[in-house]
């Protein structure tokens, strides 16, 4: 049976052991062993298939029903990124932020977390009116004004357009910075991972297959040819062979 565990020491923010899932009787996650540290930027990286979504769904304790086993040990508190911003379209922006929360402060925390996310003034518009970009910013003002220990995010970006993208790169880096969550970050892109990571792990067959850090100052330029020979590590991992194909690499 899995074991599924909040409230670690401050020396860890998560810890798996032997951890399992599978479905239709094969295994995408086997046997897998991570740890990552209070503050750590971890970004998982692999081939479709190789476990990356079911692995965050796993540490958010968002797959009950699925067959598996091993321990899973994570902070009390956690908040979820997803590829799609989940804003209810029927509320405003504010109260989306706030959804959940309780104590009389809770729509000041965020008024100050849209602020850090760079829509202060927005706080009565409706989702619907928002771009995508501001859409997501919402979303992580939403995980960060509940002052998550750790942050998960699950292609958070997928959907922006190249250059929103980018912005975006700055942005939780800035937040992460100020607000030092452990952060574990799913993502298809190899140029965004070595941007954002402290850390990144490939996923192969359903366990860690390569493990780099990233000792690059921020910000991170491409044309660092010690940029360029980590992608180049990394694609290699992913069984990619060109210099550069992100596509390839989804």
């Amino acid at each position: 049976m899995a074991t599924h565990t909040r409230g670690l020491t401050e020396t860890t923010s998560v810890r798996t052991r032997g951890l399992t899932r599978s479905f239709e009787g094969r295994a995408v996650l086997d046997g897998l062993d991570l740890e990552v540290e209070p503050g750590e930027f971890v970004v998982l990286l692999g081939r479709s298939g190789s476990g990356k979504s079911t692995l965050l769904r796993a540490l958010a304790g968002l797959d009950d029903g699925v067959a598996g086993s091993g321990e899973i040990d994570v902070p009390e508190q956690i908040s979820v990124v997803f590829q799609d911003s989940r804003l209810l379209p029927w509320q405003r922006v504010l109260t989306n932020v706030v959804l959940g929360l309780r104590g009389g402060g809770a729509r000041t925390k965020g008024r100050e977390a849209l602020a850090e996310v760079g829509l202060a003034g927005r706080e009565r518009a409706w989702p619907g009116r928002l771009s995508g970009g501001e859409q997501q910013r919402v979303a992580l003002a939403r995980s960060l004004v509940r002052e998550p220990q750790l942050l998960l995010a699950d292609e958070p970006f997928g959907a922006l357009d190249a250059l929103t993208r980018i912005r975006m790169h700055g942005l939780l880096r800035a937040l992460h910075e100020r607000h030092r969550p452990a952060i574990v970050l799913v993502t298809h892109d190899v140029d965004e991972a070595v941007v954002l990571a402290d850390r990144v792990l490939v996923l192969d067959a359903g366990r860690i297959g390569t493990e780099l850090r990233i000792d690059i100052e921020a910000p991170r330029d491409p044309s660092d040819p010690r940029f360029a020979a980590i992608r180049t590590e990394l694609l290699a991992a992913l069984g990619v062979g060109g210099p550069r194909s992100d596509e390839e690499a989804a």
